[in-house]
C-alpha cells in the first residue's frame, strides 16, 4: 500500500465520491483507511460519569483502500 498518514487522497466510489481529504488512520492488515471528514457516522454516546455529558459525537468510518485514490 503506498498511501501513507497526512497524504491527500480523493474518493472514486461510494456516497462520498469526489470528495478529497487526508489520511488520518491506517489499518494495514485490513487494507483500509480513515479519511478526515469522509464516511462520517453519528454515535451516540451516554454519559457513565457524573458530571459527563451525554452527545452525539460524529466520526469517520474506515473506507477501502481500493475506493481511494493518492492525489
Amino acid at each position: 500500500m503506498e498511501i501513507k498518514k497526512n497524504d491527500t487522497v480523493v474518493v472514486i466510489t461510494g456516497d462520498d465520491r469526489g470528495k478529497t481529504g487526508s489520511v488520518i488512520d491506517i489499518c494495514r492488515k485490513k487494507g483500509r483507511v480513515k479519511v478526515q471528514n469522509i464516511a462520517l457516522v453519528t454515535r451516540h454516546a451516554k454519559a457513565r460519569r457524573q458530571g459527563e455529558k451525554s452527545a452525539i459525537r460524529h466520526q469517520e468510518r474506515w473506507i477501502d483502500v481500493s475506493n481511494i485514490k493518492k492525489l
